[in-house]
């Protein structure tokens, strides 16, 4: 299929380069130089690095605690995410199915706390942070992807929790969003839009306040194990008798985490501003959407009326190159979300496009987080959050804060922290088979929203993951 003529998608979002307007930007702060000797050395200035420095200095604010970034906090995925906030209700279905009825309401249940604990800091934090509970809806945009809203409000009701995922029909899909290819529709109450990078500059002020201590462009060249560890950096080191790896994506490429993790990406474009045609389309509420597919297309507005529309259907990398320009300048990607948009909401068909990026995505091969301690030190990591970071990266912040202290509370005793995840394929056949069903599957949806069938190889090979019993790429 051939997609928009799209621009080259940037290095940096809109987010954070709006984000930093608003601040009037300010300069880095300092890069380390020299050793500095701290209890607790967090590597990585997005969410989860910013979380858990503030969960602990919360808790313990005896504790010496230094954060570094590789560029700028705010810079990675926490600030080039859609800033659709939600935790696991949606998919409490999906995790029963593999974990048990209790763990999903276990997981569900912490993604409610962390909506509220990102709901205060938004309060409470001095800034503007575009928060807005209005919920989010998933429509159905093709009569191939019905059944799945319905299996999802099936579940909500077995296991006892009806509130948490409510059908709409057509009419009050309409009525919230006119679209020509709108059907049916599932309210999930529990969601909120945020500014992400916003969120994630908020993040940093409020670091600094509670006395912790930040380098930015300071990539960590090397951590060593021991007592203390060493963290090395290209002009210092920080020796810390507690070491969290918050650095997501570039996690990926452990061999302790590789197994586990494997990289996709995803792709935005933003529009220029156009409230009137916004409200044209009956589109008055503060709710953000997605589709159904699997590779699927996630949209909200701002309060100045401009649409984010994202496409999941980005490039995979080859054994955890985070660095693959694949995953930040594929312009088929940008052609995707920008065809998503035109089809889902035409009444933007003339509404310009102000930017495109691009970003890693680290799914896990069950598709949730994980927390863990290296067996034998104390190097705590959280990654695999595998497409929807904003609400589970509190949880990660508890969580990786519990592991710090050797709490055994509500966090650390989660799935996330307890489970053994599930492996993957070993490389080249994990990129190679991923890549192929990764085309199967867009050509089987594309062609459902035509009202096709897709082609046959396709429909085979992107049932590949269900029928080899894996998690990860099932439609």
């Amino acid at each position: 299929m051939s997609y928009p003529v799209t621009p080259q998608p940037s290095e940096r979002s809109w987010w954070l380069d709006e984000a930093l307007r608003n601040e009037g930007n300010p300069p880095p702060a300092p890069a380390l130089a020299g050793q500095r000797t701290v209890d607790v050395a967090v590597i990585g200035g997005g969410y989860t690095g910013l979380w858990s420095a503030l969960a602990l200095a919360s808790r313990r604010p005896d504790l010496a605690v230094a954060v570094i970034d590789a560029e700028i906090c705010g810079a990675g995925a926490s600030g080039k995410n859609g800033g659709k906030c939600h935790g696991y209700w949606a998919s409490i279905g999906s995790v029963a199915a593999f974990l048990g009825d209790d763990a999903a309401l276990a997981i569900a249940r912490a993604g409610s706390s962390a909506q509220d604990g990102i709901r205060s800091f938004a309060a409470a934090c001095g800034r503007d942070l575009w928060w807005r509970d209005g919920g989010n809806v998933v429509v159905s945009a093709a009569p191939a992807q019905d059944r799945k809203l319905a299996v999802a409000v099936a579940e909500a009701r077995r296991l006892g929790v009806p509130d948490s995922a409510m059908a709409l029909s057509a009419q009050e899909v309409q009525a919230r969003c006119a679209s020509p290819v709108f059907r049916a529709g599932v309210l999930y109450p529990e969601a909120a839009t945020v500014h992400p990078a916003r969120l994630a500059r908020a993040l940093r002020e409020m670091i600094l306040r509670r006395g912790v201590m930040l380098f930015e462009q300071t990539p960590m060249t090397r951590v060593d194990a021991g007592s203390p560890n060493r963290v090395c950096t290209p002009r210092g080191e920080l020796l810390a008798r507690e070491v969290v790896l918050a650095t997501n994506a570039d996690l990926a490429a452990r061999p302790d985490v590789a197994p586990h993790v494997s990289l996709f990406s995803s792709y935005a474009v933003m529009t220029e501003p156009a409230p009137e045609r916004l409200a044209a389309m009956g589109w008055n509420g503060e709710e953000g959407f997605a589709d159904a597919r699997m590779f699927l297309h996630y949209f909200r507005k701002t309060p100045d009326g401009r649409v984010l529309m994202g496409s999941g259907s980005g490039p995979i990398s080859y054994g955890g190159a985070v660095r693959a320009t694949r995953l930040t300048r594929d312009r088929n990607s940008v052609g995707r979300a920008v065809a998503g948009l035109r089809r889902l909401l035409p009444g933007l068909d003339e509404t310009g496009i102000a930017a495109a990026w691009g970003g890693a995505i680290d799914v896990s091969a069950d598709r949730l987080p994980i927390f863990k301690t290296v067996p034998g030190t104390r190097i705590h990591y959280g990654c695999g959050y595998s497409g929807h970071g904003v609400n589970p990266t509190y949880i990660g912040g508890q969580c990786l804060a519990a592991l710090v202290l050797g709490e055994k509370n509500e966090w650390s005793t989660l799935p996330f922290c307890t489970r053994t995840p599930p492996r993957l394929p070993l490389e080249p056949l994990r990129y190679l088979g991923g890549s192929a069903v990764r085309r199967a599957v867009i050509a089987c949806e594309e062609a459902e929203e035509r009202g096709e069938p897709g082609p046959p190889l396709a429909r085979a090979v992107a049932r590949l993951p269900q029928l080899l019993g894996l998690r990860i790429g099932v439609r």
